[in-house]
């Protein structure tokens, strides 16, 4: 129990090394290695969550104290996006497992090492190893985009490749630059050290700031850096398509975390310095999201705009920086991962059950065995991503809504975010229409329906319908999650308090 902090990123570790040794074994047993690695991410992330209620923990790898050692830090926040990854990529490895693993090389060893960097981005307390991790799980998500070859995903996994080795490098020039005024890269340490800055280093450090928002919003696909989003994510396979949902929470936790620590209210003369930008992008994305999804032409590509809507309205929530406004936007970061998870495996067999011919493309096709079944499963999944009572994500934006007040802020939110739902209204309407109404080709050669693909869609589904009935004791953890980012204060006593202990004990 004392090592359990580093389990999350050592497990994937370790079998996905050992996933490539065994690459000629049989697909049953990389299958099974691959299953349990994911699967005990879950009981894993729910210790670590009660773990966090009680306090943080901060584990010190190798003994060595902060700021000079690696410290891996579990706050309420980072057991809660440990908790949310672990389901998502339950979900999507059983889905995978079903075939989708057999369209290229070495997916599970793959799968389990974009695992491992997601999961260390969420730990780490050191902005470097954020970088780190920031770069394996891109490897892997280079690799996991080009899985099942095509032209569609060459392109698109070009232009993916591109874009991130731009924000690679402007993330290294950035820490290099942090790391040179303040002489640390502890983020604990690094907060303490900006609030102390002169005025000659403080506009400098700022830049550096500045640069790293640059980098989280183009990791998260804000305006205007998110272009490349929905091509990629529609090119995908679904259960590649689905773990990618956490990629763009990724690039917001990264936002919370360092503008909230480093960045917040105790910053000195750098105080609340990505504040004034986030308000004006947040509704620019949720409009243009919208707009994108209106004018999809595949069910994939519609999924990728509602991916993009979601971010806009997360970073809205964080904008308005209040203990409220946190809240509501981490409910809604949890309900909108797992529906946009399973809307993209939902996106994958309705693809499989009207056949090669027609795929996700929004046009008239045959009509699709179990049609009555998954146009169901398709309108709970599309009222859910809307915001229509009674599901989560009428929930979460309702709280957003409350959140913004009755000044400025709630007279430019409620016509974005409520002129948003209309439009992904219409577009979900028109998606469904097409797809369960309008059968009016001849039939074609389909695959049968997979009953545990079914099953790994209806696992992300269940999320939003528990998240309602579950929402007292879930608000109240969100709640002390919000607290506890708005007083980092209480972030770095616990981190720089930490030191040396005896081999084998807990730092």
């Amino acid at each position: 129990m004392n090592h359990l902090p580093v389990l999350p990123v050592l497990i994937p570790m370790f079998v996905g090394a050992l996933l490539l040794l065994l690459a000629r074994s049989s697909m049953t047993l990389k299958r099974t290695l691959s299953l349990l690695a994911t699967l005990i991410q879950v009981p894993l992330a729910l210790m670590l969550i009660s773990q966090a209620d009680a306090g943080t923990l901060v584990y010190a790898l190798g003994n060595w104290a902060p700021p000079f050692g690696i410290v891996l830090v579990v706050d309420r926040l980072a057991a809660l996006m440990l908790g949310i990854a672990a389901v998502l990529a339950s979900g999507v490895i059983i889905y995978a497992a079903r075939g989708d693993d057999g369209l290229g090389r070495n997916f599970h060893a793959i799968f389990q090492f974009q695992l491992m960097g997601i999961t260390g981005a969420f730990l780490t307390g050191d902005l470097f190893n954020l970088f780190v991790f920031f770069e394996i799980l891109l490897i892997a998500s280079y690799a996991l985009l080009l899985h099942g070859a095509g032209s569609a995903r060459v392109r698109a996994g070009l232009h993916y490749v591109v874009l991130n080795l731009f924000g690679s490098a402007l993330f290294l020039i950035a820490a290099g630059t942090l790391y040179g005024i303040t002489g640390t890269l502890n983020m604990a340490d690094m907060a303490l050290r900006i609030a102390t800055l002169g005025p000659a280093d403080a506009p400098v450090a700022g830049a550096a700031g500045m640069l790293l928002l640059i980098v989280f919003g183009l990791k998260s696909a804000i305006f205007p850096l998110y272009f490349w989003l929905p091509k990629a994510y529609a090119a995908a396979t679904a259960p590649v398509a689905a773990l990618f949902a956490i990629m763009t929470k990724v690039g917001l936790y990264s936002i919370l975390r360092v503008y909230t620590l480093i960045f917040g209210a105790e910053a000195g003369e750098l105080a609340n310095l990505a504040s004034g930008w986030l308000w004006p992008v947040a509704l620019i994305t949720i409009v243009l999201g919208a707009i994108g999804a209106l004018a999809a032409a595949s069910l994939n590509g519609l999924v990728s705009y509602l991916i993009v809507v979601s971010v806009g309205t997360l970073l809205a929530g964080i904008a308005m920086g209040t203990q409220e406004a946190l809240t509501a936007s981490l409910y809604y970061l949890v309900h909108t991962t797992w529906v946009s998870g399973a809307l993209f495996l939902l996106a994958g067999i309705i693809s499989r059950l009207r056949g090669p011919r027609f795929g996700s493309r929004l046009t008239p096709g045959p009509q699709m065995e179990h049609s009555k079944l998954i146009s169901a499963l398709f309108f709970i999944a599309a009222i859910s991503v809307i915001g229509m009572p009674p599901l989560s994500g009428f929930l979460g934006k309702a709280m957003l809504l409350s959140a913004a007040g009755t000044g400025l802020q709630a007279a430019l939110l409620y016509p974005a975010l409520l002129g948003g739902s209309l439009v992904v209204l219409v577009a979900m309407s028109r998606a469904g229409t097409t797809l369960f109404w309008r059968n009016d080709a001849a039939p074609a050669i389909a695959e049968p329906l997979d009953r545990a693909r079914l099953v790994a869609a209806l696992l992300l589904l269940a999320g939003s319908p528990a998240l309602v009935l579950l929402a007292n004791p879930v608000l109240v953890y969100l709640d002390a999650t919000a607290a506890q980012l708005l007083t980092p204060s209480t972030y770095i006593e616990q981190v720089m308090s930490i030191v040396p202990v005896a081999s084998g004990d807990q730092p």
